[in-house]
């Protein structure tokens, strides 16, 4: 069922969307050579509790997890596309790090993600994150009334098409809401004009997440919740939560 929202819940959802671009914020700013992602996670945890919100990923549990999830956040480090489960492992120069993090405030959720480099940057990496920047900032603005769900997925696949990455076809955004996953799924792929019609009051989570290799399938690691690429390569995810109102789209996860 899709959830319609009205003005006065899309204001509550910003809040929530608020906690979540300050924790990556943090995050961004803590994020270096030699800290564990651990410490990240419990940054994220503090951050979340003291606004009065709770962690979304915490104990969730989807279909095709053997086990509840048991972090705050994700953090997905080089060959790792999403879900990747915040251990000791500290970074190290060069690491691709791509961390997905979502939270529920006064029963409603929010729901965005990050991607960067630690210390000196190789170039690909760099245009990696830029391009799915870009594919994010396309489908944002194909976020309005009486658009279809289709031109956000083309949105996506038409600049990662363009720049030869892979697609995990499986994975995409999705509606959010009183919980964080609602209909309707949003694909990283589609056609124009195609779909369901987008309405105001709709919000919807949308993370393009490319692979370097250019390959679509991907690996399941032994935790049962990373996917990683098949060839090693480099993946990048990135996310914000983004409401269809009248004026156009509303990204509710800014800091």
């Amino acid at each position: 069922m899709v959830e319609i929202k009205t003005p006065t819940e899309l204001e509550a959802m910003r809040e929530a969307g608020r906690v979540v671009a300050n924790t990556l914020q943090a995050i961004r700013t803590q994020a270096a050579a030699g800290v564990s992602l651990l410490e990240l996670n419990e940054t994220a945890a503090s951050i979340i509790s003291a606004a009065g919100a709770k962690p979304a990923f915490l104990h969730y549990k989807p279909h095709f997890a053997p086990t509840p999830f048991p972090a705050v956040i994700c953090a997905s480090v080089n060959d790792v596309i999403v879900h990747g489960i915040p251990d000791r492992y500290r970074l190290r120069p060069g690491d691709l790090l791509s961390v997905d993090c979502g939270a529920y405030l006064d029963g409603w959720a929010a729901d965005a993600a990050i991607s960067l480099v630690i210390g000196p940057a190789n170039p690909e990496d760099l245009r990696l994150i830029a391009d799915a920047e870009t594919a994010l900032t396309d489908a944002t603005a194909a976020c309005v009334p009486g658009g279809r769900l289709g031109d956000i997925g083309h949105a996506v696949a038409r600049v990662g098409r363009t720049a030869g990455y892979g697609i995990p076809t499986d994975f995409g955004g999705h509606g959010v809401g009183r919980a964080m996953h609602e209909d309707p799924h949003v694909a990283n792929h589609g056609r124009p004009g195609r779909g369901m019609t987008l309405r105001p009051g709709l919000v919807l989570a949308i993370e393009p997440m490319f692979i370097a290799g250019g390959h679509d399938t991907y690996l399941t690691a032994s935790d049962g919740w990373a996917l990683t690429s098949v060839d090693g390569s480099r993946a990048v995810h990135v996310e914000h939560t983004v409401a269809i109102t009248e004026d156009g789209p509303r990204v509710l996860t800014l800091p």
